[in-house]
């Protein structure tokens, strides 16, 4: 079963595409956009191992050349060292603007290949094929593309839309557990900022989802897709509600820059601490039930994911230094904390001028020196 999920932003329309075995279609999905029967694919090392012969074999049988960019996998990758790796890569290729770049991978390739996109001779076309679950749900749909800095996360960026996004549910076979996890909380992030019939779903059915079984796990997925979409066709340069997509990230990403973007925590991991810190947060301000708070707490933790600062490091963090943090978030007006937080369970609100004294205070009952 393939589902189909528009994203009408009139002349940059273009569709997420999402079921099983589309690796192997892909091809011929790509050829109707191509003006030359060139395109450059961007993976990682990891991803192109699993299913790079794939990949090759489609575009190749729609009469399509795929030479290929390759860089290692990891949150490191996408800095600025790896962004001009990539485009002089590209320019050694010599691709030109009738070419296109197919971004083959998780959030990592999609955003600095789809930034690479963005920037490469003042535009480029460019294709998602997420192979992560976080990646399908949320980072490949919407043509947000960034890097990191040292001073915060995709603090470097551009609003460079795809021309499609095939969402193969088969190559998430391969994906470590770990990384389910970590894809799952972009998930439920969905159904605790607008969709509480979604949370509900999420809470009966996190184990088949999970465990990949078919037709949760398309559900899963068209839902989120079916939202992002809805939200980013309403803002899509994030001038108001689609700020609502980063409940969790502002806590997370401070998190985040504190233990170095690595392995010792990943991006969606990030954002379950955040989103579980966000509600206590809301409850602890008065705007939201605490019972409310405890519920999404539950079911974040109920997918083996980190609700505490305590599980993400054994050493307690500096609450001043990641207030700091917070200050360099994008979200973040005139020097004053922006966050989203909750009124309810599926009633996800931005919240502007947050007292960084009370933000502060939160985050030493919570465990920060």
């Amino acid at each position: 079963m393939t589902r189909t999920v528009p994203v009408d932003l009139g002349d940059r329309a273009y569709e997420v595409v999402i079921g099983r075995g589309l690796l192997d279609s892909a091809g011929a999905r790509i050829a109707p956009f191509l003006k030359n029967a060139r395109v450059a694919v961007v993976s990682d090392s990891h991803v192109w191992a699993l299913h790079g012969r794939r990949l090759t074999d489609s575009l190749e049988a729609a009469g399509i050349r795929c030479p290929t960019v390759i860089v290692p996998p990891g949150e490191q990758t996408k800095s600025f060292e790896g962004l001009a790796d990539v485009c002089d890569r590209l320019l050694a290729l010599e691709l030109d603007r009738g070419d296109m770049i197919v971004a083959f991978g998780g959030g990592v390739v999609g955003d600095l290949a789809g930034f690479a996109a963005a920037i490469y001779k003042r535009g480029i076309d460019f294709v998602q094929i997420p192979t992560t679950l976080l990646a399908q749900v949320d980072s490949s749909v919407g043509g947000k593309t960034a890097i990191d800095t040292p001073r915060g996360k995709n603090l470097i960026g551009a609003f460079h839309q795809p021309r499609l996004v095939l969402a193969d549910l088969d190559v998430l076979a391969t994906l470590p557990q770990r990384e389910m996890r970590a894809g799952y909380a972009e998930v439920i992030k969905y159904g605790l900022l607008g969709d509480f019939a979604f949370f509900e779903w999420l809470e009966a059915h996190a184990g088949q989802v999970l465990s990949r079984e078919a037709e949760a796990l398309t559900h899963a997925v068209a839902r989120c897709v079916e939202m992002k979409a809805e939200i980013v066709i309403a803002d899509e340069k994030e001038a108001g509600r689609r700020a609502l997509l980063n409940l969790g990230h502002t806590f997370g990403h401070a998190l985040e820059s504190e233990t170095g973007y690595g392995e010792a925590l990943l991006h969606g991991e990030a954002v379950a601490a955040g989103s579980a810190l966000a509600f206590r947060f809301s409850a602890a301000q008065g705007l939201c039930d605490a019972q409310d708070a405890q519920r999404a707490v539950a079911a974040i933790a109920a997918a083996g994911l980190p609700t505490t600062m305590g599980e993400v490091a054994a050493t307690p963090f500096d609450a001043e230094t990641l207030v700091r943090h917070m200050g360099q978030d994008k979200k973040a007006e005139g020097g004053k904390l922006t966050f989203i937080l909750a009124r309810a369970l599926g009633d996800a609100f931005v919240a502007k001028n947050v007292d960084a004294r009370a933000v502060t205070e939160f985050l030493q009952t919570e465990g920060a020196l």
